[in-house]
C-alpha cells in the first residue's frame, strides 16, 4: 500500500464505511428537522414529517433533490445566508462567498467543526497525490472570500512547506519555482496549460524545473488523457487532480498516484450519489456508470445540504485501487450546466477539447464552442473554433479531420473554424470553453 494520510479511514472496507455513514446520516436528518426551516418544510411537503419517516441511507433516493436556486430563493436582507442556516451566529467562525457572476453572491457559513472537517477531507484528497510532509508546494489559489482559500490549510495539515503565490502572479510564481525549488505546485488545469506556453515563449525550461507533481483542481480537464499528457510533457511532472463543490466542501475528491480516478477524501463527512441529469433518476454507483454527482452532508452544522445537485457529470470507477484506498472513484467529464444537446446527443465542451487535443502539435489545444442559439438545445452543425499551433496556417484537410474525429467519438456534427495562434483567450484561473 502506498502512503495514505489516514489509513484507518481511507482503507476502511467500504461496507463498514456505509454503516458508519448511515448512523451519521440519521443523526444529520434529526438535526435538519430540529434546526433547518428550509428542510423541515421541504421534507414535510414531500411526505416526510420526521427524521424517522425519512429512513436511512438506503432510503435517501426517495427524498427530494436540492437545487441551488431553491436556496437562493430563501435569501432575504434579514437572512442573507438562507433558510437552511442551522447554527446561531455565535457558532459561526467563517463565512465564504461565491463569485456572484450570475447574480448576488451566495454565502457559505462554517462552524469550527465544519471547518475542521473541510480541512481534514481536503488534506486526505491532496495527500493522495503523493506529496508528503517535509516537501514544498507553491499554491496559486487566493485565500480571499472564496472557498478555495480553505484548501490552503490542508497543506499545513499534511506538513508541507507552503509558498502561497495566488492568482495572476505568473512571473512571481515561476521565480518562486526557480529560486525555492518546490516539489509540487497546485493550480487549475487551464493555468497549468497557460504556464507551459508562457514559459516556452520566454525560453524557460519548465520541464526541467524541480516540480515533480502538478496538482490541478477547480475545473474539469485534469483527468482528460490527452490534456493530462500535454500537461505532463510540458511540466515534466506527474499530474493528478482534485475536485470539490463550494457549497459542500473544498477538495472533496483527490486522485492518487495510480491516476485512475479521484478518491473521496471527505468520506465520513459527505455521501455521494449519481443521478440522470435530465430525469433525476438514481444511477447505481457501478463501474463505468456516468451521471450527475449528488452530495449530502453527514456531519455538518452551519448550513447542511441534503441531496445537493452539484451539476458535475462524472464517470465512476469501482475496481480495487492499488493504493489501498477503498470505495468508488470518480473522474469529472464536465458540467451538466455547460452541456449542450445537439439533436439528442449530450455534448460536453471539455470532451470536445479532449478530442481536439489529439491533434496537437498541429493545434494548440485551445477550443471555444459557439452555440448558435441561447439554451442547451442546438441544431447541427455545432460551431467550434479550434486554435492552430504557433506559425501554423489553416488547412482544410485538418479541419475535415477534426470534424470527422468529433463525429466518430462524440457522435456530433460540427463546423470547425481554424483560428490563428493566440486568438482564444488564456486564463490564469479557469478557461471558458463555451461562448455565451
Amino acid at each position: 500500500m502506498t502512503l495514505v494520510l489516514a489509513p484507518e479511514v481511507e482503507a476502511r472496507p467500504w461496507a463498514e464505511q456505509v454503516a458508519v455513514d448511515d448512523a451519521s446520516y440519521r443523526t444529520q436528518l434529526e438535526y435538519l428537522f430540529d434546526r433547518s426551516t428550509f428542510y423541515r418544510e421541504k421534507l414535510t411537503a414531500a411526505g416526510f414529517g420526521s427524521a424517522s419517516a425519512a429512513g436511512g441511507l438506503a432510503d435517501i433516493a426517495q427524498l427530494p433533490l436540492t437545487e441551488k436556486d431553491e436556496i437562493r430563493a430563501t435569501c432575504t436582507p434579514e437572512s442573507p445566508i438562507g433558510a437552511h442556516l442551522c447554527a446561531p451566529p455565535s457558532e459561526i467562525v467563517r463565512i465564504y462567498s461565491t463569485s456572484g457572476t450570475t447574480g448576488a453572491p451566495s454565502y457559505i457559513p462554517l462552524t469550527a467543526g465544519d471547518l475542521e472537517n473541510w480541512v481534514t477531507g481536503s488534506a486526505r484528497s491532496y495527500a493522495a497525490s503523493g506529496i508528503a510532509a517535509g516537501q514544498t508546494i507553491v499554491s496559486t489559489y487566493n485565500a480571499g472570500p472564496f472557498v478555495a482559500g480553505a484548501a490552503l490549510a490542508a497543506f499545513d495539515r499534511i506538513g508541507l512547506c507552503h509558498i502561497p503565490v495566488g492568482t495572476g502572479n505568473t512571473e512571481r510564481l515561476l521565480r518562486a519555482v526557480e529560486s525555492l525549488r518546490p516539489e509540487a505546485v497546485v493550480l487549475t488545469p487551464s493555468y497549468a496549460a497557460h504556464l507551459i506556453e508562457w514559459a516556452a515563449e520566454r525560453e524557460v525550461d519548465l520541464a526541467g524545473s524541480s516540480v515533480e507533481r502538478v496538482l490541478v483542481a477547480g475545473e474539469p480537464g485534469g483527468g482528460e488523457p490527452a490534456f493530462r499528457a500535454k500537461l505532463e510533457e510540458g511540466w515534466g511532472a506527474r499530474v493528478t487532480e482534485a475536485m470539490g463543490i463550494g457549497d459542500i466542501g473544498v477538495s472533496l475528491w483527490g486522485e492518487c498516484e495510480e491516476q485512475d480516478g479521484m478518491h473521496l477524501g471527505a468520506r465520513g463527512f459527505v455521501h455521494a450519489e449519481l443521478i440522470e441529469a435530465e430525469t433525476g433518476e438514481v444511477v447505481d454507483l457501478d463501474d463505468a456508470a456516468t451521471g450527475e454527482l449528488v452530495l449530502t452532508h453527514l456531519q455538518h452544522r452551519a448550513a447542511p445540504l441534503l441531496r445537493f445537485r452539484t451539476r458535475d457529470h462524472v464517470e465512476v470507477q469501482t475496481t480495487p485501487c492499488k493504493c489501498g484506498r477503498t470505495g468508488p472513484r470518480v473522474r469529472c467529464i464536465g458540467r451538466t450546466d455547460d452541456m449542450l444537446i445537439v439533436r439528442g446527443v449530450n455534448v460536453f465542451p471539455s470532451a470536445v477539447r479532449e478530442v481536439v487535443s489529439a491533434f496537437v502539435p498541429r493545434v494548440s489545444g485551445h477550443v471555444l464552442v459557439k452555440p448558435q442559439v441561447p439554451g442547451s438545445k442546438q441544431d447541427p452543425p455545432l460551431p467550434v473554433s479550434v486554435e492552430l499551433a504557433r506559425d501554423a496556417t489553416a488547412d482544410a484537410d485538418l479541419a475535415d479531420a477534426i470534424r470527422e474525429r468529433l463525429r466518430n467519438v462524440l457522435v456530433v456534427q460540427t463546423h470547425i473554424d481554424l483560428v490563428p495562434w493566440g486568438s482564444l483567450r488564456r486564463s490564469e484561473y479557469k478557461s471558458k470553453l463555451v461562448e455565451n
